[in-house]
C-alpha cells in the first residue's frame, strides 16, 4: 500500500522547465491498486511525457532511474543511476544482493537516505510526516484498547488530507480518555528531529495534554537503556535515527521486572527490527498496512513496524519531501561536482567495497 512519489507534478514541472526531459510511468494497479497517489492525468497536466509501467529497465544507459522504496527482488545487473531508497547500506537482511546488482551491470546507487549537506544533514526525508503518522497510529491502537479490546485493529487505510486523521484520532483519543478516565502517557525519544517533532505534534493536535507527552533526546538517553520509563509509559514512539550499536531501550526483560509496568503501544518509527543496531528488541518482522500489529509479549503488547508510515498522508507526505530533494535534483546536471551527489557516490563506492569477494 505504498502510495508516495519521489517526484510530484509540482517538482516534475520545475524539472522541466528548467531543461530536464522527465519520463513518468503510468500509474499502475498494485495489490493496494493504484498505488501513486498522484494520477496520470496530474504529470500530464504538466506536460511531461508518460511512459509504460515498468519500461524503465530498458531505457538508454545514460538516464537516471528516480523511484521511492526497493526494486523487486530480482537478479539481473543493474546498468543504470539510480536515486531510490534501497535499504542496503546499514546492512539490512538480503543487502549483499541488492547491493552487488549496481556493479555488476555498471550501474550507480544514490541512496536517498545518505544525501546529506556539508554538515551531515540529510536534504531530505520523510521523517516528519512519519512520526506524524505513527504517533497517530499509536494512539489509535491504545484507544482501540480500551474502547473495543475483544476487537482486532483493522487493516489501515491512507488519508486523503491530514485534517481527516486529526479529527479521527482526537476523536477516537478523547473517547478512550472518558473511558478510561486518563490520557495515554506518550513517551517519544528522538523528540528534537524531524521524525520525534512529528510525533509529538500529533499527539498534541490529537488532544494529549502536554504533561502527558515525554519528550526525551540524546541528554535523557545517554546513561544507557533499558529505560524503567518506557514500561511506566502507555505508549512508546521511537524517533531516532541510528548507525552505531547501543544499550536497547527496552526489552522484553525490561518489561517483565518492572512493577509500575503500564506499556501496551509501541511504535517503533525508526523500524530496523533485522539491523544489528536495533535499540528496541522485543520483536522480530516489520508490520503493514494490512497487518498493522505484532503482538509481543504474551500479547499485552501491540508494536507497530511499519516502514512506510507517511503513506498514511502519502499527498503531503510527497509534496514536502520532493520540495526538499529540488534543490539537489536541478544540479544532476553535474553531479560530478556537486558536493551532495559527490557524497552520496563516495559512499556507494565506499559500501561497495564491503561486498564479499
Amino acid at each position: 500500500m505504498e502510495r508516495r512519489s519521489m517526484l510530484t507534478p509540482t517538482t516534475a514541472k520545475a524539472l522541466k522547465d528548467e531543461g530536464y526531459t522527465i519520463n513518468v510511468e503510468k500509474r499502475h494497479a498494485g495489490t493496494g491498486g493504484n498505488t501513486r497517489i498522484f494520477g496520470d492525468d496530474e504529470f500530464e497536466a504538466v506536460g511531461v511525457n508518460m511512459v509504460s509501467t515498468g519500461s524503465w529497465t530498458s531505457a538508454p544507459k545514460d538516464h537516471v532511474i528516480v523511484g521511492l522504496k526497493e526494486l523487486p527482488e530480482e537478479d539481473f545487473p543493474l546498468v543504470h543511476e539510480h536515486i531510490t531508497f534501497a535499504h542496503c547500506f546499514k546492512e539490512q537482511d538480503g543487502w549483499q544482493n541488492v547491493l552487488s546488482r549496481f556493479p555488476r551491470g555498471g550501474g550507480k546507487l544514490y541512496d536517498l537516505e545518505f544525501l546529506t549537506d556539508d554538515k551531515g544533514r540529510r536534504v531530505a526525508a520523510f521523517g516528519y510526516h512519519a512520526g506524524y503518522a505513527g504517533a497517530a497510529l499509536a494512539l489509535l491502537v491504545w484507544a482501540h484498547q480500551i474502547l473495543r479490546p475483544k476487537e482486532a485493529f483493522p487493516t489501515i487505510k491512507p488519508y486523503d488530507n491530514q485534517d481527516s486523521l486529526i479529527k479521527d484520532v482526537k476523536a477516537e483519543v478523547f473517547a478512550a480518555h472518558q473511558h478510561a478516565k486518563r490520557w495515554p502517557q506518550t513517551l517519544v525519544i528522538g523528540a528534537l528531529g524531524r521524525c520525534g517533532g512529528g510525533a509529538v505534534q500529533m499527539a498534541v493536535d490529537a488532544g494529549v495534554p502536554e504533561a502527558s507527552i515525554l519528550r526525551w533526546d540524546m541528554a535523557e538517553t545517554k546513561k544507557g537503556g533499558p529505560f524503567p520509563e518506557i514500561a511506566e509509559s502507555d505508549i512508546f514512539i521511537n524517533c531516532i535515527y541510528l548507525t552505531t550499536k547501543i544499550a536497547p531501550f527496552v526489552t522484553t526483560e525490561s518489561l517483565a521486572e518492572n512493577p509500575n509496568r503500564r506499556l501496551s503501544v509501541v511504535c517503533d518509527v525508526s523500524c530496523d527490527p533485522n539491523s544489528p543496531n536495533n535499540p528496541v528488541p522485543i520483536y522480530d518482522r516489520c508490520t503493514t498496512f494490512t497487518e498493522p500489529l505484532v503482538k509481543v509479549d504474551g500479547g499485552k503488547l501491540d508494536v507497530i513496524a511499519i516502514d512506510h508510515l507517511p503513506s498514511l498522508l502519502p499527498r503531503e507526505a510527497s509534496e514536502a519531501f520532493s520540495g526538499a530533494l529540488l534543490p539537489s535534483l536541478r544540479e544532476l546536471h553535474r553531479r560530478d561536482e556537486h558536493e551532495v551527489w559527490k557524497r552520496a557516490e563516495d559512499l556507494y563506492h565506499e559500501k561497495v567495497k564491503t561486498l564479499p569477494k
